[in-house]
């Protein structure tokens, strides 16, 4: 008797687990950054076509919908970023001799510490 074929997955295959559905939505906020993206190139050519098209666009994000759509944007990348630094121990374990160093301390050296650093530097340059 021959084994059986595994079956093919589902369409909602990642709807099984917990640890799936949260993997499928850090996947998803991607879809966000993307657009965001997007958004950044279509603010540089207006910058470039001159003040006019420029001051126009400035003007649409004053609107609600921008806000909430900035909001939205913002809340996709700080659980993109999260995610993604909790994961670094379990990708790139590091290991002092023969010690491995625990999760907390990859995540917060490879992770949030810079971006830590970074904000700050970026605050400090655009408020100071």
């Amino acid at each position: 008797m021959r084994p059986r074929p595994p079956e093919p997955p589902t369409r909602t295959w990642f709807m099984r687990t917990t640890a799936y559905r949260l993997f499928m939505i850090r996947e998803f906020t991607s879809v966000f950054l993307a657009g965001y993206l997007i958004f950044l190139l279509v603010l540089l050519a207006r910058v470039g076509e001159g003040p006019q098209p420029f001051e126009s666009l400035l003007v649409t994000l004053r609107s609600p919908i921008s806000i909430i759509l900035h909001v939205l944007v913002l809340l996709a990348a700080l659980y993109h970023a999260v995610t993604w630094f909790n994961l670094t121990p379990r990708i790139m374990p590091v290991r002092l001799g023969e010690e491995r160093l625990p999760d907390a301390v990859v995540a917060i050296a490879a992770g949030y510490l810079p971006w830590i650093v970074v904000s700050l530097a970026i605050g400090w340059a655009v408020l100071g």
